[in-house]
């Protein structure tokens, strides 16, 4: 039968709680002064976005199911409740997913998503000293998928239908501050796919890069003002991992700057690093650095991509398209982070402002 109400408890999806993936520590120069440039935030949302022209995005998502947005083929893995906690993280890693749906065989329907949030919130709330052996900790953890997702109150799974449209799946995504949402089909209650802002996006730029495209893709970013230049989370290269664990469970965040003694940007952490301590099995000792965690990478992640206030909001998408990339730090003439833009501001500017809609705010 088809699921009619999909429950999980907030441990499971720490997404859906999460506020904007930029929010955290406001960057500070050594002598303590602000790195953020008030002229810098720019014009903000104006009547760029309002023009008739404006609207073409905001036409096309509403007029594409998210169905069209699934690809042909991909992979999609799927977790029983009953799977015990270390093999669901190693088999993430080993897939090179950042998340999967969670199967219960007694109820017959999907309850959650077990993500890279969860792998977090483990390491994070278990984990105490190199000094204490992985026996002493690991135990106490929770053990099985339904373990995690049984503690604490249940909230509704954020899913959506393939008939809905892309404008819809936009919404939801941002509104509901998540980075990925189940495309379940309604009848049989099967997950077809997990819709993301870099697909859709993706799917956005193939389909209109040749088309018409709006007068205000030609303005610059800090003429629009999109993105976030206040209060951005960062960490320097020498703090321990613990401490980007620490900065990602209480800011809510999805993504680090890596600065050096001098405030420039070196490199970026982000959640989907920390999933890569259970390939290492290095999740035991958290207090190596973030410069030497980066260094040890057993695979090609994102980098760190920059832009600059002047370049206009066409070569930012631009950039982030062809690099299949999450975000991008803003920096100044001396590679100073002032700013990140990340895909949830692209697509409130591209899709729901045009509609009148400020779902990062709501």
């Amino acid at each position: 039968d088809a699921p009619h109400c999909l429950q999980l408890a907030p441990q499971l999806v720490i997404a859906l709680a999460q506020p904007s993936p930029v929010l955290g520590v406001e960057a500070r120069e050594p002598n303590g002064n602000s790195l953020v440039d008030t002229e810098m935030l720019g014009l903000g949302p104006s009547i760029e976005f309002l023009g008739p022209d404006a609207e073409i995005y905001m036409h096309f998502m509403r007029n594409h199911c998210c169905y069209d947005a699934v690809p042909t083929s991909s992979k999609l893995v799927v977790f029983d409740t009953s799977l015990q906690i270390k093999k669901a993280f190693f088999a993430l890693v080993a897939n090179g997913v950042r998340a999967a749906p969670l199967w219960d065989s007694k109820q017959q329907c999907f309850v959650g998503m077990l993500t890279i949030t969860d792998f977090i919130n483990i390491l994070h709330r278990y984990y105490r000293s190199p000094l204490v052996s992985q026996s002493s900790w690991l135990p106490s953890a929770p053990q099985t998928a339904s373990q995690v997702y049984l503690q604490g109150c249940f909230k509704p799974l954020v899913c959506i239908s393939p008939t809905d449209s892309l404008f819809d799946a936009v919404y939801s995504l941002i509104k509901n501050k998540i980075h990925r949402l189940p495309v379940i089909e309604p009848v049989s209650g099967n997950v077809l796919h997990i819709l993301t802002h870099k697909r859709i996006l993706k799917f956005l730029h193939i389909f209109v890069s040749r088309g018409s495209k709006p007068r205000f893709l030609q303005r610059t970013i800090q003429e629009l003002g999109i993105g976030t230049f206040r209060d951005v989370a960062m960490v320097q290269d020498s703090a321990p991992v613990y401490m980007a664990l620490e900065i990602f469970v209480d800011r809510r965040v999805s993504a680090l700057p890596v600065i050096n003694h001098a405030g420039e940007v070196v490199g970026l952490y982000s959640r989907f690093d920390v999933i890569h301590l259970a390939a290492q099995k290095s999740y035991n000792n958290l207090d190596i650095s973030v410069g030497e965690s980066l260094k040890q990478r057993t695979v090609c992640l994102e980098g760190v991509l920059t832009c600059h206030p002047y370049e206009t909001m066409e070569d930012v998408i631009d950039r982030i398209a062809k690099e299949q990339v999450h975000r991008l730090v803003l920096v100044d003439e001396r590679n100073i982070p002032r700013g990140i833009i990340s895909l949830s501001d692209i697509l409130q500017a591209l899709v729901l402002t045009p509609a009148g809609i400020d779902a990062l705010k709501s």
